[in-house]
């Protein structure tokens, strides 16, 4: 019987907590160290400003790890969330139709049918019979292959109609969330990438057009400088043949 007032912890023991004289140490990247004195294993922890960690008590010598005890605690706080996540949680929901139903009605209960495939929960849908309908039970069935069709979208059959009493009983499971979520990441992922390459597209292009319009332009005003000096030598001979033809 365990003592009163005594609380056991699942936390493993750490640093100065771990009172046994040797421990079986490994490494921060899983390296075995071997059987060291624990005041050793301490003085190494320290230095590599980590915690020693005991992971397996139970062991002769109990074995310790070099690691970063605070890093660690949020990483499994991270993981267990995740688990808690991605954990299958559905619940099963009913739904009761009459065989006389009208249209309305029947649009009604078949919303409330997407609604929780939808939230990933499964549905048991129930045709209750009356009266003389017991014997008659084909257009119950005929009912819920309808439903079954019309909300294919969202949830399959997972158990085919069948007859339990005055009832007739079907279940739905909705369609794997996880995996339209991947493919809808992907296909934005796609998008997002075609508009990137696009983007660059236009700024490379946008680019080599300024590039080759700079270089027309400077092609431009060289050859302008070029011909300016020849104008002005021309100009110059045609006005010393001028000036000839005036003194004779």
């Amino acid at each position: 019987m365990p003592r009163i007032g005594v609380i056991i912890s699942d936390e493993p023991r750490i640093n100065d907590e771990i009172r046994v004289s040797q421990v079986r140490l490994i490494g921060p990247n899983g390296e075995q160290v071997g059987v060291i004195a624990t005041s050793v294993a301490l003085n190494l922890a320290k230095e590599a400003n980590l915690d020693l960690v005991e992971v397996a008590p139970n062991a002769k010598p109990p074995v310790a790890k070099l690691i970063d005890y605070g890093k660690f605690k949020y990483n499994e706080k991270i993981k267990a969330r995740e688990a808690r996540r991605n954990q299958n949680t559905a619940e099963i929901k009913e739904i009761r139709f009459r065989l006389k139903i009208d249209d309305h009605d029947f649009e009604v209960k078949k919303g409330h049918v997407v609604r929780f495939l939808n939230g990933g929960d499964k549905v048991k849908v129930t045709i209750m019979l009356r009266g003389r309908e017991q014997s008659r039970p084909i257009g119950g069935v005929e009912m819920l292959q309808r439903l079954a069709a019309d909300v294919e979208e969202y949830g399959s059959i997972e158990s085919a109609p069948k007859q339990e009493g005055r009832n007739i009983i079907m279940t739905l499971a909705p369609k794997g969330k996880k995996v339209h979520t991947q493919s809808e990441q992907r296909r934005r992922g796609a998008e997002s990438r075609a508009e990137r390459q696009a983007r660059q597209a236009a700024r490379l292009a946008a680019k080599q057009e300024a590039q080759a319009q700079a270089a027309a332009e400077a092609k431009a005003a060289v050859n302008g400088h070029d011909a300016q000096p020849k104008t002005s030598a021309k100009n110059n001979t045609t006005k010393e043949g001028s000036n000839a033809e005036d003194e004779n």
